[in-house]
């Protein structure tokens, strides 16, 4: 058996700590916990971690320093994924663009904003693993959402949830499975049907617009007068 994913919460408050902590390890993940920097640095040198979430409460110098030092795209890549580091995200404030910036640039590879959905934080955990060949593929990171496919749910950045139908679960499959390569309405039709007995021409195009909707994304591109045809995200590429 494959050995369970670690990830590490650094300096995350109790209240997300606690919530996430549960998610995670719900989802079969070992969840190891430090508040203070110290902590952290002990943790971390140690190896083995595969994804690292700092939380606001440490100062954002303290977290790139972290990153810089211990994170997969950084200098040293003492732990985790082989000859890399962890991969990190780190939690900022709102106001903190500049800060944002800065940890993306030196390799963070996702930022997001506090308040924020616990139960989307804990699906972009899953995603990343999912890179790290640690994950299930099931759980889908995109501009603006995360897609949970198996409980066909996406999660918007806002907190609100949406339920995807069946022949979205199986378009979205179909684009997944055919990244970057356009898709003829032949493809569609016969890969994934629609729910109906109209799943000809311009129906086509009310199933791809009002995927797109539900997803809040622009992955996925009308190609005029061939198809359509899904562009990863930066989280999908190699």
């Amino acid at each position: 058996m494959a050995a369970r994913a670690v990830i590490a919460l650094v300096s995350v408050a109790d209240v997300v700590a606690t919530e996430l902590a549960d998610h995670l390890e719900r989802r079969g993940h070992d969840v190891r916990q430090a508040r203070q920097p110290w902590e952290a640095e002990s943790l971390l040198a140690g190896g083995g971690i595969d994804v690292v979430v700092v939380g606001d409460s440490l100062s954002q110098a303290e977290g790139r320093d972290l990153l810089r030092r211990y994170g997969g795209q950084g200098g040293g890549g003492q732990s985790g994924g082989g000859e890399h580091g962890p991969d990190f995200i780190l939690i900022c404030r709102p106001a903190d663009l500049l800060d944002k910036v800065l940890a993306l640039e030196l390799g963070a590879a996702d930022v997001v904003e506090s308040p924020l959905n616990v139960r989307e934080l804990a699906a972009r955990v899953g995603g990343l693993l999912s890179r790290r060949g640690r994950g299930t593929q099931e759980l889908i990171v995109l501009e603006n959402a995360t897609v949970d496919l198996r409980s066909a749910i996406v999660m918007h950045r806002s907190g609100t949830q949406e339920q995807l139908s069946p022949g979205q679960v199986a378009l979205l499959r179909l684009f997944l499975a055919s990244p970057r390569k356009v898709l003829t309405r032949d493809d569609i039709i016969a890969a994934a049907p629609a729910e109906n007995a109209d799943a000809f021409d311009r129906s086509i195009d009310s199933r791809i617009v009002r995927l797109r909707r539900k997803l809040d994304t622009e992955t996925i591109t009308t190609i005029r007068g061939a198809g359509y045809r899904f562009d990863p995200p930066r989280q999908f590429a190699d």
